[in-house]
């Protein structure tokens, strides 16, 4: 989760902020109270992904997918036969 600081605490506390980051610790940086920059750490998890754990978190109380009933409803109203679509050229 990021935190949130002033562009003043980022020039008066970088040295503590950077070892945070180092940490893994992420900041978003305001001035006058607009987001402007995020300072975040380049060595360590890939932040593009999540954890199970998080997933898991994230997904608690979505409802469950019935898989063969979607598919069922797939079926339904998609016609799943492929269409050469350059069929009428060749003709």
């Amino acid at each position: 989760m990021s935190r949130t600081i002033t562009q003043r605490e980022l020039r008066n506390d970088s040295a503590r902020i950077l070892k945070a980051a180092e940490q893994g610790e992420e900041f978003t940086v305001t001035r006058n109270g607009t987001p402007i920059a995020r300072v975040v750490p380049l060595d360590g998890p890939d932040r593009r992904y999540i954890t199970k754990e998080q997933m898991d978190r994230g997904l608690e109380g979505m409802p469950q997918i019935d898989y063969q009933q979607m598919r069922a409803d797939l079926e339904e109203f998609i016609d799943m036969d492929f269409k050469d679509p350059y069929e009428h050229r060749n003709g």
